[in-house]
């Protein structure tokens, strides 16, 4: 109830500053044009006029966000297929290196936005486990033939509290991606610490300083304000927590970039028929990885929301693009 007062509040807060901004910019550019002249555009009718890009295709702003969801509700039944034969099943290891520069331990708790078939959640919880299996082999090893140190400490910690639980919590704004998620965990008997959450990456229905790991895997690129999302995720993460995101950037060699142009324009679109019926949402994917930022823009829009010790690492030729930056 709390998060969902919060919610309202800061919605309304940010339409009242898009209010007074708009109204500002809308007197600046009536000021500096030349009256009489219909080609001087001025910003005063409001977000209506504000466009932004859907692919290679100019739309308004209000616009981008239904036409996304429609994209994802369409590809949703077919989109682990699809990952698996645009990039011939190299989007696992994408993710498998993701988790392992996560390094999450037992006891962290995860958000993993636009992450709705699960594919990130999966394999923290899978990671957390192996990590805590460790630990308790270790520990039973070092008990074997425990030191009197050791043995003081075993009575010392008798009464401590059990160390919290690791939970993972899918957050996506599309039900039916959300859907084909919660089908594969219920396939996989994963039913512990995981939680399925409806959101929007630029409004987040959580409370501040929840969580360790904020995680986006090829999402960030359909965000309609991408400030707006890395503000939300700074907002949410603890102090220390961080901020961790895979996308396609841009190809570093240009024999492959010429290559993996070809093979993207040409080919993926035939895929997204051929497997899911369906060529223009593909051809939109393909084309949003065009329109996104380049690795080093991107860092710095990492770095102006206010996270800190922001860098990247390119995987396969800067295929994608690992970026990650801490909440201090």
């Amino acid at each position: 109830m709390a998060a969902s007062i919060r919610l309202l509040v800061r919605r309304v807060i940010r339409h009242s500053n898009r209010n007074i901004n708009l109204t500002i910019a809308g007197r600046s550019t009536r000021s500096s044009c030349c009256s009489g002249l219909s080609a001087c555009r001025c910003f005063s009718d409001g977000a209506a006029d504000r466009s932004t890009h859907f692919g290679f295709e100019t739309v308004p702003e209000a616009e981008k966000a239904k036409r996304v969801y429609k994209v994802f509700e369409s590809v949703a039944q077919k989109y682990d297929v699809m990952n698996d034969a645009m990039s011939l099943g190299v989007h696992r290891l994408w993710k498998d290196r993701l988790l392992h520069a996560m390094h999450p331990q037992p006891g962290a708790r995860l958000l993993d936005v636009a992450g709705g078939t699960g594919d990130i959640a999966f394999r923290f919880l899978d990671y957390v486990r192996s990590q805590q299996e460790r630990q308790q082999r270790r520990a039973a090893r070092s008990m074997q033939t425990p030191s009197w140190q050791e043995i003081s400490n075993s009575y010392s910690t008798e009464d401590e509290v059990e160390p919290q639980e690791s939970r993972a919590v899918v957050c996506d704004i599309n039900k039916e991606m959300l859907k084909v998620g919660k089908e594969k965990a219920d396939s996989l008997g994963l039913t512990t610490g995981l939680s399925w959450v409806v959101g929007d990456a630029e409004e987040l229905p959580f409370d501040d300083d929840q969580f360790d790991v904020y995680t986006i895997a090829f999402g960030i690129r359909n965000v309609t304000h991408v400030d707006q999302a890395l503000q939300e995720a700074l907002r949410v993460l603890k102090p220390g927590g961080r901020f961790m995101c895979l996308e396609f950037s841009k190809v570093t060699n240009p024999v492959l970039a010429r290559l993996y142009d070809a093979y993207s324009f040409q080919l993926i679109p035939v895929l997204g028929e051929v497997i899911a019926g369906d060529w223009k949402s593909y051809q939109y994917l393909v084309e949003s990885i065009r329109k996104f930022p380049d690795q080093e823009e991107f860092k710095g829009m990492i770095e102006d929301a206010g996270f800190y010790c922001a860098q990247y690492y390119n995987l396969t030729g800067g295929v994608v693009a690992l970026h990650s930056g801490f909440k201090l």
